[in-house]
């Protein structure tokens, strides 16, 4: 089982590091931080950073994200 998280700022001028520093803190190591820069309203399949997490996710990994509000509106 691995931890695997996940973080999402909507502009280009918004910094993920808080979101990053909080996935640390939770066990989360770095190379397995998946990011995207996107509207909340775009769905998981066109999110380049989320279709890469679902992708490299297997049975028993748990996702972790700074807010749930990060996944999706």
């Amino acid at each position: 089982m691995r931890l695997l998280g996940y973080t999402r700022v909507s502009t280009a001028s918004q910094d993920s590091q808080l979101q990053v520093d909080a996935l640390l803190g939770e066990g989360v190591q770095r190379r397995d931080v998946f990011f995207d820069v996107t509207s909340g309203s775009k769905t998981a399949v066109s999110r380049p950073g989320m279709k890469r997490l679902l992708e490299y996710a297997e049975s028993g990994d748990t996702v972790v994200v700074w807010r749930v509000d990060r996944l999706g509106r």
